[in-house]
């Protein structure tokens, strides 16, 4: 397969308790490689996620946490996919979709699927 490019610059997410929904990124994104934080005086409600000052992901009180969001990070392997969905349960989140192959997208499509604490459908996808 051939590496996959990403399409997406940065996504922000509201979220109605950054504190817990702060912990639970850094737990979940974790083994995905974007268990680093950036906080800044310019956007005090707002935490980014990333990795080597690349911030793709960010949550914020400063968006409502109204109507759910997907948002689906590429992972490396299967081992990645499983690893992000062991973490996500261990943080708090609700099963959606366990890791497994998902035909109905494409042969090759690997993912696993959660929500977060205000119910937004985060996934974990790679291609096999």
């Amino acid at each position: 397969m051939t590496a996959k490019r990403a399409a997406i610059d940065h996504v922000t997410v509201g979220v109605s308790d950054l504190g817990a929904s702060r912990a639970f990124y850094e737990r979940a994104l974790g083994p995905l490689g974007l268990g680093e934080t950036n906080t800044s005086a310019a956007l005090p409600n707002e935490v980014e996620f990333g990795a080597n000052g690349e911030w793709a992901f960010a949550i914020s009180t400063d968006y409502p946490a109204g109507s759910p969001v997907h948002v689906a990070f590429g992972a490396e392997s299967v081992e990645q996919v499983h690893a992000f969905h062991e973490a996500a349960l261990a943080a708090g989140a609700t099963e959606h979709g366990a890791p497994g192959l998902r035909p109905e997208y494409s042969e090759h499509y690997y993912g696993a699927f959660v929500l977060d604490p205000d119910g937004h459908n985060i996934e974990a996808v790679t291609r096999v």
